[in-house]
């Protein structure tokens, strides 16, 4: 969930995690409203991936506050992974949590119920952090960040329309079967399936067959 965009390898890792953890400790200190969905998350800790930059961060919860570190001890509760234009989709231009790990642009792993109190608590929350970047550190800061993250966003889905249309064009421009040919194919699939189904039916008796001959006779008993 990095909030540094374009020059994010040249930031040291530390600095956004600080960047992060005031951001998100100001908002939840000012709405007393989401105070019951953030204990539900006490205790729980996420692991966060940028995948196209390699950074990791982890964000906790402890007595209703966040916090963002570089590393922690213990096992992450749930992982949560996407590219910095997936987390830009995410923070800065608002789209649906739920939609973009439909897309796979943000991937989530681990404990179920912690997925879900957190899911709640950032549609709860609707987070603007454009606005809150600017509460923060200022202005220019906040103003950057966000434009930076729109531009990213909007390269993304630029590249993403022509990627569509490249392949609904190659789509379009193959040969499709006429009736004959599909006529032809289906009526193979049907033999095949005839085929199996006799093989199975063959297989069926001979396993009997094999069953029936390797059942033990017991000997007759002599008179007296």
């Amino acid at each position: 969930m990095s909030v540094m965009f374009l020059p994010l390898r040249l930031i040291p890792q530390p600095v956004q995690a600080v960047v992060l953890s005031t951001v998100l400790e100001l908002f939840f200190s000012r709405d007393a409203s989401l105070g019951p969905l953030l204990e539900g998350l006490d205790g729980r800790v996420f692991r966060i991936e940028v995948r196209d930059t390699g950074a990791v961060f982890y964000m906790g919860f402890s007595a209703g506050r966040p916090w963002v570190h570089t590393a922690h001890a213990g096992e992450a509760d749930v992982r949560i992974e996407a590219t910095t234009a997936g987390f830009a989709r995410l923070c800065f231009a608002h789209e649906d949590a739920d939609e973009l790990v439909f897309q796979q642009v943000l991937k989530l792993s681990g404990d179920t119920e912690s997925m879900l109190r957190f899911k709640r608590l950032l549609a709860a929350a609707n987070i603007d952090y454009e606005r809150e970047l600017k509460a923060a550190f200022g202005e220019y800061f906040g103003t950057r960040v966000a434009e930076a993250a729109r531009a990213l966003v909007a390269a993304e889905a630029k590249m993403r329309a022509r990627t569509e249309a490249a392949v609904s064009g190659a789509l379009a421009g193959m040969p499709l079967p006429d009736e004959a040919r599909l006529q032809a194919w289906q009526a193979g699939v049907e033999e095949l399936s005839r085929q199996i189904s006799r093989g199975k039916g063959r297989a069926t008796r001979l396993e009997h067959e094999i069953e029936r001959h390797s059942i033990p006779r017991t000997p007759p008993k002599d008179k007296p």
